[in-house]
C-alpha cells in the first residue's frame, strides 16, 4: 500500500502546528481528511470517517488524544493513533502502551521521529521517540525535597494516586480550600508550570520521594 493510499486525521489546538503537521504529512504523500482543533469533534470524525491513520496532540480541549484513542478502542475502531506531546513523563507513555497506541513522538522531535513512525506503523510495528526521560525532567533536588512539609507528602501522595482536592479534603479532614492552598505552595516550592496536573506529572514521577 503506497503512501498515497493512506488516509490521516490530525489534531492540535494550535493552529501553527496543525497546518505545518497537514503540510508535513501531504509532503509525505498521507491523504490528510480532516484537522481539528478539539478533541471531541476529532472523535466525532474519527468515528465518522474511519481512517487508517490519527496523529493527534495529547493535550487538547474537549478530550484528550489518549482519551480519543481510549474511546475509539472501546468501539473497536481501526485507526491507528500516534501521540504527539511536549510529555516525557513514563507514566504517560504506560497509559498509551496499555492501549496498544502505535505511537508516542515527543514534539520536540517530531520532524525527526515522525516519517520514521509512519514508516515503522505501517508496515505493523510501534514507535516510540527515544528522548522520553531523557534530561527534561530532572529528579528533584534534595534541597528542593526537604522544602515539603509532612502535610505536603501526605497530599502528593494522594494526588498521584488520581484523588481530586476535594477527595483528598474528605480523606484528610480539612477544607478543600487548604488543599488548594497546599496545592499552589507545593506549586510553587517545586517551580512546576501553573497548569492542572503539572502536580499529578510531577507526583507521579517521583514517587519514590514522597513515599
Amino acid at each position: 500500500m503506497s503512501n498515497a493510499a493512506i488516509q490521516v486525521i490530525i489534531a492540535d489546538d494550535h493552529p501553527i502546528l496543525l497546518k505545518g503537521l497537514a503540510d508535513f504529512l501531504s509532503d509525505l504523500g498521507l491523504q490528510v481528511i480532516g484537522a481539528y482543533a478539539n478533541g471531541k469533534e476529532t472523535l466525532e470524525q474519527i468515528k465518522a470517517q474511519s481512517p487508517q491513520l490519527a496523529v493527534l496532540d495529547l493535550e487538547m480541549p474537549g478530550l484528550t488524544g489518549l482519551e480519543v484513542a481510549e474511546a475509539c478502542q472501546e468501539e473497536n475502531i481501526s485507526t491507528k493513533f500516534i501521540l504527539l506531546t511536549l510529555h516525557n513523563e513514563l507514566f504517560l507513555l504506560n497509559q498509551a502502551k496499555d492501549l496498544n497506541l502505535a505511537g508516542y513522538i515527543l514534539k520536540d522531535f517530531a520532524l525527526n521521529d515522525l516519517s520514521q513512525a509512519i514508516e515503522t506503523i505501517l508496515a505493523g510495528g510501534t514507535f516510540y521517540s527515544e528522548k522520553i526521560l531523557q534530561g527534561k525532567h530532572a529528579p528533584l533536588k534534595g534541597e528542593q525535597k526537604s522544602q515539603l512539609t509532612p502535610s505536603e507528602k501526605k497530599i502528593l501522595r494522594l494526588i498521584s494516586t488520581g484523588f481530586s482536592s476535594k477527595e483528598i479534603a474528605e480523606k484528610l479532614f480539612i477544607s478543600e480550600r487548604t488543599v488548594e492552598k497546599h496545592r499552589s505552595n507545593m506549586v510553587s516550592k517545586l517551580d512546576l508550570e501553573k497548569k492542572s496536573n503539572s502536580l499529578l506529572i510531577w507526583a507521579q514521577k517521583n514517587k519514590d520521594l514522597i513515599g
